[in-house]
């Protein structure tokens, strides 16, 4: 699994998080909600630091990470965290 963010998301990430240099985002599979690869489960997302990533990438000084024990969510696809500047959020692709 390839893991890619844009610097835009990065930043947003940044602003509406209150994030500084050297924080961690964490994404991860929750059960319930709407969407995503697994009918029944969505991606949801902590602040917290690694423990064992299965797949990573650091932007503008944030690790963003999936650890290895949510990689299955992904169901051998790539993750790709975009900004859209149409409606000021987060699109998350997996292809």
């Amino acid at each position: 699994m390839e893991m890619s963010i844009t610097k835009p998301a990065a930043k947003w990430f940044i602003r509406e998080l209150d994030l500084i240099e050297g924080d961690a985002i964490r994404f991860f599979a929750r059960y319930g909600g709407f969407g995503g690869v697994h009918k029944g489960f969505s991606l949801a997302l902590d602040n917290v630091e690694p423990n064992n990533p299965g797949a990573e990438v650091t932007e503008e000084g944030i690790h963003f990470f999936v650890e290895e024990s949510d990689i299955w969510y992904f169901d051998e696809k790539n993750f790709h965290i975009k900004y859209s500047r149409k409606y000021d959020e987060i699109e998350y692709i997996i292809d």
